[in-house]
This record gives structure tokens, sequence and C-alpha cells, in this order.
């Protein structure tokens, strides 16, 4: 006998101009045995936008509730029901609730499709006037200043261009600890309120975005960052190498640990970025106040 389950459809939603909603994602809202939605009022918005109606049952699917409703929609795609999962903007599971699901339909061979849609993280990369043969996302950062500032440090050396999604009240705090880990030359685009009225992608160095967003950001937020450059010896003068064992010693890290690291990120021996450490510091001791050398 033959087991026919159902099927799990993940459909992109338009990240901000409704028009920019694929062809399909009408049908399959119309279609469904089981719409479910990170937001059920912004799923009715979107359907009365495309002038189409859910016939089949509407669920809540958000982060606070995706552990329990899991089991239950994967019962529903066993017994053979078509579940459509949409989020509140972009594909679903990347960075918003989904994977939980995909999971566990995977689990017990439940067929898994998508209806591809409109990408904050794709859009804004192609925007970004940097590379985009090679990339990572990287998603959020940590709300902690600490834990940030580690997980930016383990990137650091990344040659990758780097994508993140931002909250704005947060962006000014980012860019800055961004500037600190990288450098404020490295070069970045944040983008805000894509496909929206008041779109906007601001380019420049890390530093000169942080003081931009300083003065406040509001909207949806991308950030793009610039992969790190090929370094090597020739490339990181003295105050460069003390700067980055700086911040490593400044997200926890032990001088010891931080100097090895970066002579090789560098590719150095450990003596010489010690050396530059220790001069560093003699000359801090040596300098009075007004900048004046001892006599």
């Amino acid at each position: 006998m033959v087991c026919v389950t159902g099927t799990l459809v993940l459909a992109g939603t338009p990240i901000g101009d409704t028009a920019d909603a694929p062809p399909r994602l009408a049908a399959e809202l119309e279609g469904a045995d089981i719409v479910a939605a990170e937001d059920t009022r912004r799923l009715r918005r979107l359907t009365q936008a495309l002038g189409v109606q859910t016939r089949g049952r509407v669920v809540s699917y958000f982060e606070g509730n995706e552990a329990a409703r899991t089991p239950e929609l994967v019962e529903a795609l066993a017994g053979g029901a078509r579940v459509l999962l949409v989020t509140d903007a972009g594909m679903p599971s990347v960075s918003d609730p989904g994977y939980r699901l995909v999971a566990a339909a995977v689990e017990k061979d439940i067929k898994v499709t998508a209806v591809p849609g409109p990408s904050a993280v794709l859009t804004a990369l192609a925007l970004s006037g940097l590379p985009v043969d090679r990339f990572c996302f990287e998603g959020f950062l940590p709300r902690k200043a600490g834990e940030r500032l580690s997980r930016l440090r383990e990137v650091a050396a990344e040659r990758r261009t780097l994508v993140y999604f931002e909250a704005p009240h947060r962006l000014d705090d980012t860019l800055t600890a961004m500037a600190e880990v990288f450098g404020p030359m490295r070069r970045a685009a944040v983008c805000r309120e894509l496909t929206k009225t008041y779109e906007e992608v601001k380019r420049g160095g890390l530093g000169e975005l942080a003081a931009w967003a300083a003065e406040g950001v509001r909207g949806e937020i991308t950030v793009v960052v610039e992969g790190a450059p090929e370094s090597g010896p020739a490339d990181l003068d003295a105050a460069e190498l003390v700067r980055r064992v700086q911040v490593r010693e400044e997200a926890g890290e032990r001088r010891k640990e931080a100097i090895a690291a970066v002579a090789t990120e560098a590719g150095l021996p450990k003596r010489e970025v010690f050396d530059a450490v220790v001069a560093a510091k003699n000359a801090a001791r040596t300098v009075p106040a007004d900048g004046k050398g001892l006599s």
C-alpha cells in the first residue's frame, strides 16, 4: 500500500511593493488546505492587495509558537494536506520561521517545494556595488555588545562579502562595532526600505556609515559589507596590527591568544605582532597628555 503524503510549500512574499508578488503565490493562497502565516493580519492585507481569498484554514506560525505548532502541521502533511507557509516578507526560513517545519517534513519524507519570490538578501547584495560572486549571509547579530563583537571577530578575516539584517535602532551600534573590528575604511552598503517608496542605499566606509547612522535611521535594514582583503606582511602596518589585537582583547580574548590570532590572519610571525603591541604600549607610557615627547 502506497502512503500518499501532502506537500509543504514555502512561498516568498513581497519585501515591499506588493506588485513584486510571484504569480504563483495567488494560486497557492487560494488552493492550499492550510496557510501558515507569520502574521495573519499581514496575510489578510496581502490577500486583499492580490485580490484573492484563502479557502483553506489559516493558522499563525511565528517564533513564539512554531515549536508547538510544527507537529500539528506535520501531522496534516502526513495526512495529505497541502500546507502553504508564508512570512511577513521574503522567503520563509531565512531569518524567519520555517526551518523547524522544513526539517520535520524532510525527516518524514514529505515533499517540500517553493514558490520563489523576493529576497532582501539578494536584492541588497545586487544593489550594494560590492562583489557578488561569493557571499555569506550572517542574519542578525547578537544584541549584547560583547557578543556582537565576538561574532564580528569570528568573520574579521572572511574574504567573502557579508550580508546582515539589523533593526534600525541598533544600526548605529552595529556599524560602529563593524568599523572597530573590520576597520573604518572597509566598504559597505546600508540598504533601507528595499522596493518601498523611500528606498535608500547608502554606500561608503564603515566609519562614514556609522557617523551617518548616528543621526537616526528608520525602516527595514540590510547591511552588506565588503570581504576582508588579501592581507600579508606588506599590507598591515604596526598600528593596524595593534588595533586588531585591541579589538580581540576588548571582546574578551587574552592578549596571548589575540596576538596569535592576528599573526595567523596577517601571515606574520607572532613575535612581530607581539613587538608591535609592546612598542605601542611603551609609546603610550612615554608620551604625555600634551603630545610632546619627554626630554
